[in-house]
């Protein structure tokens, strides 16, 4: 079994907070607003279907837009791995609902982080298939709760870590 540092420790530590924060959010009892705390003043967000939203206020904000009318749905972790600033997980983006033989709607997902200290994280890029999630939607029958929004037709791809970007 591999030993941590302190550092991996504390990063694994602060994105343990932030998935305990993103289950309340998932289960209603916290706007998804709140998941913002966990990022730098100048974080980077890259969004499979949104694209890169960039510092805090910015992400806040993004997060309670972009997730209007995703009730139901949750992302379970299936496994998470840090090495030095590095947080890697695997999870999944399952929709309400399950299958006739009892399986869910779900699609894997994976998350790159990078941490800061301090317990914020200054990058996180989501990466999953959303040509299959668009089937799973409608292979399952979803239909969106009110309030939710389509990205718009042009999302910025760049998924440059801010501590790579030229000033």
């Amino acid at each position: 079994m591999a030993e941590f540092n302190e550092r991996e420790v504390e990063a694994l530590e602060s994105y343990h907070r932030y998935v305990a924060q993103r289950e309340r959010c998932v289960a209603g009892g916290a706007p998804w607003s709140t998941i913002g705390q966990w990022f730098t003043e100048d974080a980077v967000f890259v969004d499979p279907a949104w694209g890169r939203v960039q510092g805090r206020d910015v992400i806040t904000e993004y997060l309670d837009h972009s997730m209007a009318g995703f009730e139901g749905w949750s992302f379970p972790e299936k496994w998470t791995m840090v090495d030095g600033d590095r947080v890697v997980t695997y999870w999944w983006n399952r929709l309400p609902g399950t299958r006739a033989d009892g399986s869910h709607y779900q699609a894997p997902a994976f998350s790159l982080l990078h941490y800061a200290g301090d317990g914020l994280f200054d990058y996180e890029l989501d990466l999953v298939n959303i040509a299959e999630v668009g089937e799973l939607i409608a292979e399952s029958g979803w239909v969106p709760g009110e309030g939710m929004s389509a990205p718009g037709p042009h999302p910025d791809r760049n998924i440059t870590p801010p501590r790579l970007e030229s000033p």
